[in-house]
C-alpha cells in the first residue's frame, strides 16, 4: 500500500513537472505542435534529436574549455551560443514536445 502511495505520488509529480516545463516553453512547441493532417512520426525520431542535443552540449562544454585553456576571450562566444541554442532546442523539443513537434523537426508536414 505504501508503495503503491508512492510511485503514484512520484509519477503525479513528474507529471505536473512535465506540464509546468511544457507551459514554460509554450512559446517554442506551439509552432510545431500546432497544425492539422497527418504526418510521419518515428520513434526512433525523438531518440536520435535528444543523441543530437547531447552531441551538441557536449561541444559546447568541450569548446566552453578549450577556450579557458587557449585564452580565447570573447573568440569563443558565438559557436558556443549557437552550440547551446542548438542544444536545448533539441533537448526540448525531444524531451516535451509531441509526436507532431519531434516529426515536423525532421520535416514531416
Amino acid at each position: 500500500m505504501i508503495a503503491w502511495r508512492w510511485l503514484t505520488h512520484s509519477l503525479l509529480e513528474k507529471l505536473t513537472m512535465k506540464n509546468g516545463l511544457r507551459k514554460l516553453f509554450a512559446p517554442l512547441l506551439n509552432p510545431f505542435e500546432n497544425g492539422e493532417g497527418d504526418y510521419a512520426y518515428k520513434p526512433m525520431s525523438r531518440g536520435i534529436l535528444i543523441v543530437i542535443a547531447l552531441l551538441f552540449g557536449g561541444l559546447t562544454v568541450g569548446l566552453v574549455v578549450m577556450s579557458q585553456q587557449m585564452a580565447l576571450g570573447w573568440g569563443a562566444i558565438i559557436p558556443v551560443s549557437v552550440f547551446s541554442a542548438v542544444s536545448l532546442f533539441c533537448l526540448i523539443i525531444g524531451g516535451l514536445g509531441t509526436d507532431r513537434a519531434v516529426a515536423r523537426v525532421w520535416g514531416s508536414r
